[in-house]
């Protein structure tokens, strides 16, 4: 189990990198080579450890030079996508997780959906209100793109976290590597970032190493060598991903279990990384609860102690607190929490991710230059 590289070459450290390397005044963490243009290729699930069991797959990623970046906590697309969007820890931009609770309201929130109960409004400015790294550069003269399907464009993740980007929907590959050419011969400096989503998709559905994954890696593959095919001179393409990826050995319904239960409020984060919410005064018994019921197979920690060993962060605004669970619960192993009534497809996914293991925490960062 990992604790969290924090400005140790993890995704927060990535977009001011980016900026820097186009002469921006930003903090170059990963001591990027300078370029004219960047283009960052987004997918989404290509842990650094699902990548190197498979180069026969991929051989034109597998022929890069790169490193291994740390995705922090949780090691899931909300909280990274946040990171990568503002350049912040999740302590910093409150984005701690999948299903969080509203403060005062007594219900969750689904950060990645972007839906809220009934009669309730979550705007997306006022949930992640960080300056972000795409306005930070808009604002020096640089505009960037967003290149992602259509469906994503209005979202209020889209606008939590992707504030300040021209966004340029495209929903086939074809579409995306066109596209993200176009982006980049417009101006320069240039700034493009291509999202691919469908690598996780299948991982979730039948587990990273099925065929349907490794197809996926192939598409995956074939598609960055087509983006750096037909870079414009002075461009680095830049490849990385938001998470990893384990696959489901052991399940356990945490919503039919009395020991995970019992002064249990509400059940939020994901099968990975669970936020647990408890009743008033029943924080310690809860800890104590699951704890003794999970044994070995998961680290359970309290808020205060998750804050203060630095999963999210170094700091972690008041603000946000009360967003973190009383209790963190983050299984080892192939194990995952399931909450079957609250989310009945996660339920029955092969492929999870959201904890601390090397498999879900590490992700490539790759470079080729035109």
């Amino acid at each position: 189990m990992l604790v969290p590289g924090y400005g140790g070459g993890s995704l927060t450290d990535l977009p001011g990198s980016l900026l820097a390397a186009l002469g921006l005044r930003e903090p170059n963490a990963l001591a990027l080579e300078p370029a004219d243009r960047v283009c960052l290729l987004l997918v989404d699930g290509l842990g650094a450890e699902l990548l190197s069991a498979h180069p026969e797959r991929a051989p034109f990623l597998a022929s890069l030079a790169g490193r291994t970046l740390s995705a922090g906590f949780p090691s899931t697309t909300v909280t990274s996508l946040s990171s990568l969007g503002t350049g912040l820890t999740p302590g910093e931009h409150g984005m701690v997780g999948l299903m969080l609770a509203l403060p005062g309201t007594g219900h969750l929130f689904n950060c990645l959906r972007w839906t809220a109960p009934e009669g309730l409004t979550v705007e997306p400015e006022e949930w992640q209100p960080a300056e972000t790294v795409y306005e930070r550069a808009a604002r020096a003269g640089v505009r960037p793109v967003y290149v992602a399907p259509a469906e994503f464009e209005a979202t209020g993740l889209t606008r939590a976290v992707y504030r300040g980007v021209r966004y340029a929907p495209a929903d086939s590959v074809d579409e995306r590597v066109a596209r993200a050419h176009a982006a980049l011969r417009e101006s320069r400096p240039a700034h493009a970032t291509v999202y691919y989503g469908d690598l996780d998709a299948a991982g979730h559905m039948t587990g990273w190493g099925s065929d349907a994954w490794l197809r996926q890696l192939s598409v995956v593959d074939d598609m960055a060598q087509r983006l750096a095919e037909g870079l414009p001179p002075g461009t680095a393409l830049y490849v990385t991903a938001d998470h990893g990826m384990v696959n489901a050995t052991e399940r356990i319904d945490a919503e039919r279990v009395p020991e995970l239960t019992e002064g249990v409020e509400l059940l939020g984060g994901e099968a990975r990384a669970r936020h647990v919410y408890t009743r008033p005064g029943a924080a310690k018994q809860v800890l104590e609860s699951w704890r003794g019921f999970l044994g070995d197979r998961a680290r359970v920690v309290s808020r205060q102690e998750a804050v203060e060993s630095g999963w999210f962060g170094p700091r972690v605004r008041e603000a946000w607190l009360e967003r973190i669970g009383d209790v963190v619960a983050v299984p080892y192993g192939g194990l995952v929490l399931t909450a079957p009534t609250q989310h009945p497809v996660e339920a029955r996914f092969a492929g999870y991710h959201g904890s601390l293991t090397a498999a879900e925490q590490h992700v490539p960062l790759l470079e080729v230059r035109s």
